[in-house]
């Protein structure tokens, strides 16, 4: 692991997010073996990092101002958003805590440092914000929290502001020569469509919670066009991979699982929360694209391991 960086935080990410997805269409008993997987690979990283901070404090300033650094935020609110789902209700509060106490001291650094062109690992400034709205609004409908709710929401649209201004610092050529990561920039907006399909549950009337129930309407709507918007990103990303082909292993292509995964996930709460089939049948066929892809990716980075030809990652800018 002293070669590990904070991209490597991407594949807890894809891992969780496939747990929920598979938790979601009944596969209870392969979710459980993806949320063991991404436990042990974040307690794995959590380590590595925590040593690093001990031992090389210099290495470990220089990575925190870098977007990766986000994904010890998004990651474990995915664990969170789990634990949620398994009824493990102390470890997902405990989860969402450590991640909120961790989004500021990495977001604000990460902000500051920014150039005028960025890869795609930009957007994980939107990413882990909406990470903290969902484990938030999903622990707000099982503890009947409102205040959770309100800081939801406020997550939530900063979420949106944040993703406007990563927006403006990513650089398009990405598209093209990206090496996994730009895939996050479709993510990103994945995310924020459960964050507010979330939102828009706590806010059903006819729901257990009955949160503010004049956003119910607004929010659905708002979900939907973020739905649309992240699913606009999927056939222009798949036409530059196969245009521009980047077939061997690199640790950021996680961030292209991730993405895929959320989007899986996104569809299949919306299909719920706003009473779409449709998108429910399409989320099932993302997620198991994103399981091959996963299972692709997992092999690759197997045989990088094991010092086979693959593909170096490409430092964060």
């Amino acid at each position: 692991m002293k070669e590990l960086t904070p991209a490597a935080g991407t594949a807890v990410m894809a891992t969780g997010v496939l747990s929920v997805g598979l938790d979601l269409t009944g596969y209870r008993a392969l979710a459980a073996v993806a949320l063991i997987f991404a436990g042990a690979l974040w307690v794995a990283f959590a380590a590595t990092f925590t040593v690093r901070l001990v031992c090389s404090t210099e290495r470990w300033r220089r990575d925190a101002v870098t977007p990766p650094a986000l994904t010890a935020v998004a990651s474990t609110c995915v664990l969170s958003v789990c634990l949620s789902l398994e009824g493990w209700r102390f470890a997902a509060v405990a989860a969402l805590a450590l991640s909120a106490a961790l989004w500021p001291v990495l977001l604000v650094p990460v902000i500051h440092g920014w150039g005028r062109r960025l890869p795609g690992v930009v957007f994980l400034v939107c990413a882990a914000t909406q990470s903290l709205a969902v484990g938030a609004s999903t622990l707000a409908v099982l503890e009947r929290s409102r205040w959770l709710c309100w800081a939801s929401l406020v997550l939530f649209g900063l979420g949106v502001a944040l993703y406007g201004l990563a927006l403006a610092h990513f650089d398009r050529r990405e598209v093209r020569t990206g090496a996994g990561d730009h895939w996050v920039a479709g993510g990103a907006l994945s995310i924020s469509a459960l964050a507010a399909a979330k939102l828009t549950d706590a806010s059903d009337p006819r729901g257990p919670l009955g949160w503010v129930p004049a956003l119910h309407g607004p929010l659905r709507t708002v979900t939907l066009v973020l739905l649309a918007g992240s699913l606009a990103w999927v056939p222009v990303l798949v036409y530059a991979e196969a245009r521009w082909p980047r077939a061997r292993y690199n640790v950021q292509r996680w961030a292209t699982v991730f993405p895929l995964g959320m989007t899986a996930v996104a569809c299949l709460v919306v299909a719920a929360t706003a009473g779409l089939p449709a998108a429910g049948t399409l989320g099932r066929v993302l997620l198991w694209i994103a399981v091959a892809l996963w299972l692709l990716t997992a092999v690759g980075a197997a045989r990088q391991g094991r010092g086979r030809p693959g593909g170096r990652a490409r430092p964060p800018r």
